[in-house]
Formats: structure tokens, sequence, C-alpha cells
């Protein structure tokens, strides 16, 4: 009957690649089924291509400031669809590595769409719901991922009211765009817009830029946001869009005061939705809440041998939360005894200039569960490489338990923060403590100077400040 695996994974992405491969190193044959373009949304219209544009705006940027580094040059001019062009390159370049990488560990893809017949039985469905092939499973691992969620009443036309995907082919620059949404993805894309030349006005329902955020660093953010000319509007809800013929009017209401935003087009960055309809789940009964998929300490769902990792089991949404798990659940299927996923230990990163990276507890956290806290700040404009590389923007911000003197939070903004936060990780994941911290040279100059000087000044031992 069919063809048969001990493992079948639903999708590509970085949680079901990962756990394909993982279970393949462990001896297992496996099966990967996928829709389209292997590698998932993150490597093909995510992570790594927003990160190309990212850095297509900052070079940009740094054009356009030659002259503060003693250096000059005529006309600069932006080929923006070359932009796009070199950022689908990337993503492309990084899935034919994927499928290398299949290959090699002997997995074996479908290409179509998964669909339960039973629990062990996957039908995979060509485009036109016909069978292409029968796949038998021990085990079946869905990562099915997520996608856009959009504002109920508004629908993306992917023309005038476009979500991210739309945002990293668009032909070219708008003259002006209304982001909804400031999460990682809004703040991002607000960057990037603002940086090759578009009005931009970020609307938030909550309080706050990057609402997840320390309040410290939001608030760095946003004076650097409202000094580089993006409008801020914090607090404020969406009614409504209306299409005009070359534009769009966005309808905001702040406590009651309404105004319309005119703009070329309007960005929906309001968060996803998992990716769990038409794969049959209600067919064998698979529980979902809240539109997720339910799974216990061992992302197994209800119904026996039939697993689910990454976006498509709820927040946090992030790339390499769904490469973890992955790895948890092979190991696990395998026989072994791999260690729980610490989500109090997983950093969180945004790439727009300053980059903004967390892990831990935010203060305003650390202080409701209770935490003596003591704090310690050091800003990337008192580091001499900060200086000399003219990123002068940002901070480095540590968070100890007073009473363990352990490290229970870490939270950066400025130039690199994306890489410097790794250090951090490993020294909360191992419950460091600031006597065991405060002896690692860091070398000089470096911006991670910056995090020691922090971490000195938690107990008033910082030497530069």
């Amino acid at each position: 009957m069919g063809n048969k695996f001990n493992i079948a994974v639903i999708g590509s992405g970085p949680g079901g690649y990962v756990a394909a491969i993982r279970a393949a190193q462990l001896g297992l044959k496996v099966a990967c089924i996928e829709k389209s373009e292997i590698g998932g949304i993150c490597l093909n219209w995510g992570c790594i291509p927003t990160k190309s544009l990212i850095k297509s705006a900052e070079v940009w940027r740094n054009v356009q400031s030659l002259d503060r580094f003693g250096i000059s040059c005529e006309n600069p001019q932006l080929d923006f669809p070359k932009v796009i062009q070199r950022s689908r390159k990337i993503a492309e370049r990084l899935s034919k590595g994927v499928e290398f990488l299949f290959k090699k560990n002997q997995i074996t893809v479908f290409n179509g769409f998964g669909y339960f017949r039973d629990k062990n039985i996957i039908d995979v469905l060509n485009s036109d719901g016909t069978v292409s092939s029968e796949i038998v499973a021990n085990s079946i691992i869905i990562a099915t991922g997520a996608r856009t969620r959009s504002i109920p009443g508004i629908e993306i036309d992917g023309q005038r009211i476009i979500s991210s995907h739309e945002a990293m082919i668009l032909p070219e620059v708008p003259n002006s765009i209304v982001i909804i949404g400031a999460g990682a993805i809004g703040v991002e894309f607000a960057y990037i817009f603002q940086s090759f030349g578009s009005e931009v006005n970020i609307i938030e329902m909550l309080p706050q830029l990057l609402p997840i955020e320390d309040e410290d660093i939001s608030r760095e953010l946003t004076r650097y946001f409202k000094k580089q000319r993006i409008g801020i509007f914090t607090d404020t809800k969406v009614e409504n869009i209306v299409i005009k013929e070359s534009s769009v009017e966005v309808l905001i209401n702040k406590n009651g005061s309404k105004r319309i935003i005119s703009a070329e087009c309007s960005l929906i960055a309001i968060g996803v939705r998992g990716n769990i309809e038409n794969i049959g789940l209600e067919k064998i009964g698979v529980e979902t809440v809240n539109g997720w998929i339910k799974v216990n300490d061992n992302y197994e769902t209800n119904v026996l041998g039939v697993y689910a990792i990454g976006d498509v089991i709820g927040n946090p949404c992030l790339a390499h939360v769904a490469s973890a798990e992955g790895i948890h659940v092979v190991e696990k299927i395998a026989g072994h005894n791999p260690q729980p996923v610490n989500y109090r230990t997983i950093p969180g990163c945004t790439y727009c200039q300053p980059q903004v990276a967390n892990v831990g507890l935010t203060e305003k956290r650390a202080a409701e569960e209770g935490y003596e806290l003591k704090i310690g700040k050091f800003h990337f404009r008192a580091n001499g490489k900060g200086l000399a590389s003219g990123e002068i923007d940002g901070f480095v911000k540590v968070i100890f338990d007073s009473n363990t003197n352990r490290l229970i939070g870490a939270h950066i903004i400025g130039n690199e923060a994306t890489e410097l936060i790794t250090e951090l990780t490993l020294a909360i994941t191992n419950k460091m403590t600031f006597n065991e911290l405060k002896n690692s040279i860091h070398a000089h100059p470096t911006l991670s100077e910056a995090v020691m000087e922090a971490i000195e000044d938690a107990y008033g031992k910082a030497i530069h400040k």
C-alpha cells in the first residue's frame, strides 16, 4: 500500500525541513510533502529575502551619507527592480541548497498538497484535487506554517492593500505607504520603504512599537523612527480602508478621534494565522484551539502518532523555534530523550536599523513576576567601535535577579544587535550569574564591549559610564 516511511513531514519550512533532515540523520526513512518551493515561506518569502531588502536599504542609506566618512560619490542611482531581483536570487539559491540537503540525506520529496486520509495515510494532491501519491507513515509531522492575517472586513487585494508577500516584489518604490501593525514585519518594512524614499506611516493598536519588546527599547526605536520622519500612530485602530483609483484611504481611530490617511498602498502586518485548513485535520479528529493545532510537551496532537510544530501551533512564530521543535520531536520519535524547548531562552530579533534583539524577561514582566531587579545599561554612543563605525544609536540593557545575581533578561537596540544577543542567550540558558559573566574579557574595540559594560553597570562597576 503506497510509499511506506517511518516519518512523513507536511511542509518544508524551517520546522519541516530541519525535522526531516534530523530524522534522516537518525536513520529513519523520511518523506516530505511540499506544495510550493522547498524551504517554505521563511526561506522563500520571509526571513531571508526581507533581510536582502534590508541590506540594500542600509547600503542605499550609507551611499547617501558618504560625506560623513570623507567620501564623495556624485549622483548615485537606485535600481529598485535590481534590488528585488537580488532578493529573489538569494531565496532561490537557498531553496536549491535545501533541495541538495534532501538528496544528500535521501529524503523523498513529494510535490503537492498533503491531505490526511487516515492518521497514518497521507494523500498527495495535485492542484486540481487529484491524488498523485499515497504515503503511509508510522509518524506524521504537520509543519504547514502560517499566513498573513487580515483585518475583518478588509480584503488583501495584492495591489493597493498588500501583504508582506507582495511587498517583497513591488515593481517600484511606492511614493507613500501606510503600514498596519508595528510588530517585527511592520517595522522592518517601515525601515525598508522609508530608506528607499517612501512616505511611511505606521499604525499600531497597542501602546508601543514592537509591543512585546521592553518599553525602553520601544521608546528608543520610536525616537529614531520619528527622527527619520516616519509617522507613528500607537493606541490606534484601523476602522476601514477604501481603495481609490490610484490610492487607498485608511480610516483610523485614536481614542474616539478619527482621521483619514491617504497613501499609494497599505501593507497589512498584524500577525499570522495557522495553515490548518484543507489538510484533513477534522477527518482524523485533530484538536485545534483558536485556529492553532493543540499539542503536548512533545508536540504530539490528541491523535496518536500525529505531531505538529512551528507556526501552525501558535506563538512564538519564529523560524528558529520551529527548527528547535522539529529536532525535539524527531529525536523523541526515534527513542531519544531530548531536552524540552525552553521558551524563556529564545532570542527574538527585528532587523530594521537600529536592529532590535531580546532574550528572557522584560523589565516590566520581571517586576510582575516578583523579582527584585538590578538593571544595567550602556549606550553605543560611548562605545569606541560604534563611534568609529558611525553607528551610535541605541544601547544594551541587562536585567539581573538581585537575590540570585542571575541574568534573567537582555535587550539590545543598535547596530548588529541581532548578532550580539547570542552571548546573552547563552548566559540566560545556562543560568549564569554576574560573577560568572563579569570576568569574561571582551576584545577591544568591539560592539560587544557594550554588553560587558551593561553587565558591569548593573552592579555599579562600569568603567566607561
